[in-house]
């Protein structure tokens, strides 16, 4: 039997997309149809990543055809996700004067990744990078503790004519958190759609300046947050932080395949190991493998990205974190050469995701005298 387009989109007018009004057809979600004899080819654009969404709209579109057009149809259905305006989401924008975005991202919480974040920052600004923190965790910020400014309020400066936030600085970062608009003990009971609007104007309403990286510390997990900057903001690559422990490392997998995913599409520039070993002063020969060895440096090998490095256990970490002062900045030690090993190689990872982009989309890194300079 060959099949005629015209029934094909007649029954396709019968069936909705979930959480849409208009029939498939009307709302533009059918984007094609073509036959060739049997055969019946539909393009589908829907506005959520939802496995289940995607999975009812194929059914249907499936079970349509076979009932109202033939039950012998041979049916292929290619979906496509396009992020639907929204005005509780973050405006999908660059910022001016920013020129590489790194998501930082766990799997699961307790993993060290503000921590992480935190000695990435002042690492970059110590190699002569601008940089900015946006601390994206809204419900448990922690930047302004790391940086000793947890008492500090940005002041409103006038940009163009236009009201702006300035960001707080400290150790040559700059730094938004909702923790600088709540008190410590305040809990911040929000909806995703409050959340991302909070971020909208950390992002856009914000004196950055001229920027050679912004990091975004994520919250823990896959959520509401991640989705609206990773979809809206054009986020040069991700960076997983993991402990070794079986746990952790699937959830760190999961994290991977989230920004790896069609819906998101962001390059994971590699995955950090934290907590990897510890080493008593004592026995300064001595690593044991609290949490596992080397997890995460197989899952990386497993996955096919890139190993930036481990942390140890160190007891001074903790502390510099609670004092606001990231260990990174202890001139000479252990941790500052850790931190400066794992920083040469998430720049030289974005230096290589970059160079493989088209002129117009991306902007030149070029390695310099052992360090590296951000130039578009």
């Amino acid at each position: 039997m060959k099949l005629d387009r015209k029934d094909v989109l007649k029954a396709l007018e019968t069936i909705t997309v979930a959480g849409e009004g208009k029939n498939m057809v009307e709302s533009g979600a059918i984007a094609n149809v073509v036959t060739f004899g049997d055969e019946v080819v539909v393009d589908l654009v829907l506005h959520t990543p939802a496995m289940h969404i995607k999975k009812r709209a194929e059914d249907d579109i499936r079970k349509t055809i076979l009932e109202l057009v033939s039950p012998d149809a041979k049916i292929k259905v290619n979906i496509k996700v396009e992020a639907a305006e929204n005005p509780n989401q973050i405006k999908g924008k660059a910022i001016p004067g920013i020129k590489n975005i790194i998501a930082v991202a766990s799997g699961k919480g307790g993993v060290g990744k503000s921590t992480v974040t935190a000695n990435l920052a002042v690492t970059l600004a110590k190699m002569g990078f601008s940089v900015g923190v946006l601390d994206a965790d809204i419900y448990g910020p922690s930047m302004p503790i790391m940086f000793d400014v947890e008492n500090e309020k940005p002041i409103s400066v006038e940009v163009n004519g236009k009201s702006k936030m300035k960001p707080v600085e400290s150790y040559e970062v700059k730094m938004l958190s909702i923790g600088f608009f709540t008190s410590p003990s305040q809990a911040v009971i929000w909806r995703g759609p409050m959340a991302s609007k909070a971020l909208n104007q950390m992002i856009f309403d914000a004196d950055w300046g001229e920027l050679d990286f912004m990091l975004i510390d994520l919250p823990p997990g896959t959520g509401d947050i991640h989705l609206s900057i990773m979809q809206s903001l054009p986020v040069t690559g991700a960076v997983v932080v993991s402990t070794p422990q079986a746990v952790a490392l699937a959830d760190a997998k999961k994290g991977v395949s989230m920004f790896l995913s069609e819906a998101i599409n962001v390059p994971v520039l590699g995955i950090i190991e934290n907590m990897a070993y510890f080493t008593p002063e004592e026995l300064p020969n001595n690593k044991y493998y609290i949490f596992g060895k080397e997890g995460a440096r197989d899952l990386a090998q497993d996955l096919g990205v890139s190993f930036l490095g481990e942390v140890p256990i160190v007891q001074s970490i903790r502390e510099a974190g609670d004092y606001g002062r990231p260990a990174a900045l202890q001139t000479g030690s252990v941790i500052e050469s850790v931190f400066e090993e794992i920083t040469r190689n998430v720049v030289s990872e974005v230096v290589k995701r970059n160079e493989n982009l088209a002129p117009t989309e991306a902007i030149k890194i070029t390695t310099m005298a052992g360090c590296s300079a951000v130039k578009k």
